[in-house]
């Protein structure tokens, strides 16, 4: 297996007036770039809605949160021993997260897929092996259109997912997965790429 290293290590992805040197971890699946293009079309029509940029549109598979480089490099390495085949998704309809008072999220949906389903739980447990304590949360694929501000018109956002719910891509085809780190500025959050695992 062939690793692709975007960063040789994390040191780069803190800042240097870290005292302790923590990093925002995620691993996702990567969009095709023409599949972005069409979401991109879509990302309109929504006052109060904050539409991610092209380089966040992904799938995410496991959370792991804020994690010392160590712990980084571990699970590195442990997201480098997962093995599997190349498999197709496909999105499919729009929807919201939230409660009953508001929407704070808009997504797009993941068809059926139990190689995702086998994929996220691997890269789950190469969290906890690497001594990371996941969250126990309940794994619901989607890709993240936007986040909404607390003023959004929640007849608006009906009427935004009523208008795009038929939303159905082409299969994409997932050969690889990703670990990114996150970094947090006032303009939100800026993805990059720390390492890449063929599947």
């Amino acid at each position: 297996m062939v690793i692709v290293q975007a960063n040789p290590d994390f040191r780069g992805s803190v800042g240097a007036a870290t005292v302790r040197r923590m990093v925002r971890l995620f691993a996702a699946l990567p969009v095709p770039w023409d599949v972005v293009e069409t979401l991109k079309r879509r990302q309109s029509g929504l006052p109060g809605a904050r539409w991610r940029p092209e380089e966040a549109l992904h799938i995410t598979l496991a959370f792991y949160g804020s994690v010392d480089e160590r712990r980084a490099e571990d699970l590195a390495a442990e997201l480098s021993r997962i093995h599997g085949e190349a498999f197709d998704l496909e999105l499919k309809g729009v929807g919201a997260f939230g409660d009953a008072h508001r929407s704070h999220t808009l997504w797009a949906g993941i068809g059926p897929s139990e190689a995702l389903t086998v994929l996220a739980a691997r890269c789950r447990k190469a969290g906890e092996r690497g001594g990371i304590e996941m969250e126990p949360r309940l794994y619901r694929p989607h890709l993240t259109l936007a986040y909404l501000k607390t003023q959004t018109d929640p007849a608006r956002v009906g009427a935004w997912i009523t208008s795009h719910n038929l939303l159905h891509s082409p299969p994409m085809r997932m050969d690889r997965f990703a670990l990114y780190s996150s970094i947090l500025s006032e303009g939100g959050s800026h993805y990059e790429l720390e390492r890449e695992y063929p599947l």
